[in-house]
């Protein structure tokens, strides 16, 4: 029943937002956001807890307020979301421009695949609807919604633009299939990841549990890996950011896969540092130290173990 209702709730919210004008649309995700802000107080103290980790220099009242920035951002972001899934092609196009085009369609002619490297920040989840609106299509790794209803509505915004969607359980060989195809593979890299497969690398000068994905897949591949990333530029429009690839450690290093996740880190952290409003401060990215039972439900993502496939690259 729950599912059901949440379910029903979402679609009426893209019946609403695909007649709103844009500024109401904008309006109505701060308004959500602080919402959260106001009631979620599990997710608020995660995010209090992070900032004074990130941020020990910086006054309470700036941490509180990129507290509150990050809650209305994210409501923000998923009213903009339900709007995109409302648009076509040309009128999506319309609200973005690009840059590092060039790096794309170089990363692309070296025939190897490319790997896309992001994390929860910014306007994401728009930039890869629009990605194949430019480019080859990319494959996005993605956990299921614990709603099943819910993750059928958003796989259908994922891939009605082109892209693919692999779930992380048994992903290698969808993922090796798609690199040796020359297509892209989209992952997130900024959540704490449980299990033997994980790296721990430095994230504003804290250690943190890592996906080794990104890196095993590259030095196994030799698929250029492109940090992206979706700027907000005001009145509902979007600059969507292809970074210089990351260059591999030399082959000489003793530990690549970590240096490689390490390098791929700092250019996210370099984001997050000048947009801190815009990272997922809710999530409980460093876990040193804490209670395992803090975590809660509600509108931000929880990071699964991965299935251990990677070993096998790391090998």
């Amino acid at each position: 029943m729950r599912e059901r209702i949440e379910y029903w709730i979402v679609r009426l919210l893209i019946g609403l937002v695909r007649w709103m004008p844009d500024a109401m649309v904008r309006g109505c995700g701060s308004l959500l956001g602080l919402a959260f802000y106001a009631f979620d107080g599990a997710h608020r103290r995660v995010a209090e807890r992070n900032l004074a980790l990130a941020f020990p220099l910086r006054s309470a009242a700036e941490r509180q307020a990129i507290v509150r920035g990050a809650f209305k951002h994210f409501g923000h972001l998923l009213f903009e979301l339900l709007k995109f899934s409302t648009l076509t092609p040309e009128q999506m196009l319309d609200r973005v421009e690009f840059e590092g085009e060039d790096r794309v369609e170089l990363a692309h002619a070296q025939g190897r695949g490319v790997l896309f490297c992001t994390g929860h920040f910014g306007f994401w989840e728009l930039q890869g609807i629009v990605h194949p609106l430019r480019f080859p299509p990319m494959a996005v790794v993605a956990r299921v919604l614990d709603n099943r209803r819910l993750n059928a509505l958003l796989e259908h915004m994922r891939r009605r633009t082109g892209n693919g969607v692999i779930y992380r359980q048994g992903t290698l060989r969808r993922v090796m299939r798609t690199l040796q195809a020359n297509g892209g593979v989209g992952v997130l890299i900024d959540q704490h990841i449980q299990g033997k497969d994980a790296v721990e690398v430095a994230f504003f000068d804290r250690p943190a549990a890592t996906t080794p994905a990104v890196a095993a897949l590259a030095l196994r591949t030799g698929a250029p890996v492109v940090p992206l990333f979706a700027l907000p530029l005001g009145g509902g429009r979007y600059k969507m950011v292809y970074e210089h690839p990351v260059e591999p450690p030399p082959a000489d290093s003793p530990d690549r896969v970590r240096e490689f996740t390490q390098r791929c880190t700092d250019v996210l952290e370099m984001y997050v540092r000048r947009h801190p409003d815009l990272w997922l401060w809710m999530h409980r990215r460093w876990r040193t130290g804490e209670a395992s039972g803090e975590a809660a439900r509600g509108m931000f993502p929880a990071a699964k173990p991965d299935s251990g496939e990677t070993e096998e690259l790391r090998s």
